[in-house]
């Protein structure tokens, strides 16, 4: 967040306007710097086609991690399309995306370089992109040893945390969005909850209100959208915002907070 502005500032001394110069050059490296730390001066369109392509693409790579994919995986793929409402176009790319990640020789790789430089500095939708494939995954045969193995790789590459995957896995696990499995007692909603807000529950009233805004407006179905994340996919976020929401009214109820 620096290279923009030095070289702005060198170019506005050099045309000769002094000082101003070099404010002026600096600012407009500034706005540089802006935009390239959220994505490198792509367009939310070549973004939402970049976010769209690796999704089913991975989806599928996952899949078959255990070196096949069953119905359950292919069951738990359809729904997720299903959600997104996609066009019967879009349906028939993403099944032919989801084939080529199922291939032995796709190229994770290079998929997963070319959508960490295209998120660049946007979290907000690699953790969204994270989510997807996690659920996906829960939804279909679950998390077997090769499957986390793929995301932990999906992770590093887009610098998303244990901790941010952790949190991740509460909230779905937390909501039933796992397909399968008995629902939660109170005092697993409670803890996950907090694991959801990313607080411990040694927290203040306080410090949980502010994660639970930070988490809201960072999740804001809107803004991702204007981001780069496909309108088809705007539902995932609609209901990733209604489970931060539900996690922070476990915690209320269970703090007496109004």
């Amino acid at each position: 967040m620096w290279y923009g502005k030095v070289i702005g500032a060198v170019l506005g001394l050099l045309i000769g306007r002094g000082l101003a110069g070099a404010m002026i050059g600096a600012f407009i490296g500034h706005l540089f710097d802006v935009e390239r730390s959220q994505g490198g001066g792509r367009s939310a369109q070549s973004i939402q086609a970049l976010f769209f392509r690796a999704t089913f693409q991975l989806m599928g790579h996952i899949a078959k991690a255990d070196g096949r994919v069953s119905e359950q995986e292919i069951m738990a793929a359809r729904r997720v399309m299903a959600q997104f409402r996609l066009s019967e176009a879009d349906v028939r790319r993403a099944i032919e995306l989801f084939t080529q990640g199922k291939a032995s020789d796709f190229p994770l790789n290079q998929c997963l370089r070319e959508l960490s430089a295209g998120l660049a500095g946007r979290i907000d939708l690699r953790l969204m992109f994270v989510q997807i494939q996690l659920q996906t995954s829960l939804f279909g045969a679950g998390l077997n040893p090769a499957s986390r193995a793929i995301l932990i790789r999906v992770c590093d590459a887009l610098g998303i945390s244990s901790q941010q995957f952790a949190q991740l896995e509460s909230m779905l696990h937390m909501h039933g969005q796992t397909g399968s499995g008995p629902q939660r007692s109170s005092a697993s909603s409670l803890s996950e909850a907090y694991q959801v807000l990313g607080v411990n529950s040694s927290a203040t009233d306080a410090e949980v209100t502010k994660a639970y805004r930070r988490l809201m407006n960072q999740n804001h179905p809107d803004k991702l959208v204007a981001k780069g994340l496909p309108e088809s996919m705007l539902e995932a976020a609609q209901e990733k915002t209604r489970n931060i929401r539900a996690a922070y009214e476990v915690i209320c109820e269970a703090r007496g907070i109004k």
